[in-house]
């Protein structure tokens, strides 16, 4: 009966309510709770995956645009591939492909 009297008697105390108040507080009700932290996290997570995506893009137009700047054939290459220029005097054919546009 005395370990039920002391577990009742700490349950009971000021502090230790005062405690128990302050830490649900803390997790549930505040502008900064955990669900909110939680979200916040995630959402910092995404945007660094986003960013080192975009970081690994810059480096690959950069090296891109250094070819492009230094060697003419690059730039010629480039400029018939992507912007379909052409010559004068040239005939320029374009094949598409719709086999990969249909779904079995």
């Amino acid at each position: 009966m005395s370990v039920l009297r002391f577990i009742f008697r700490i349950l009971i105390n000021k502090f230790f309510l005062t405690t128990v108040a302050f830490v649900a507080w803390m997790l549930f009700f505040d502008s900064n709770n955990l669900l909110r932290r939680n979200h916040l996290q995630e959402k910092l997570d995404g945007l660094n995956v986003e960013k080192q995506f975009y970081l690994q893009e810059i480096k690959k137009d950069s090296t891109l645009t250094q070819q492009l700047m230094t060697d003419s054939s690059q730039l010629e290459k480039f400029a018939r591939e992507h912007y379909l220029m052409k010559k004068e005097h040239e005939d320029l054919f374009l094949v598409i492909d719709t086999t990969a546009d249909q779904h079995p």
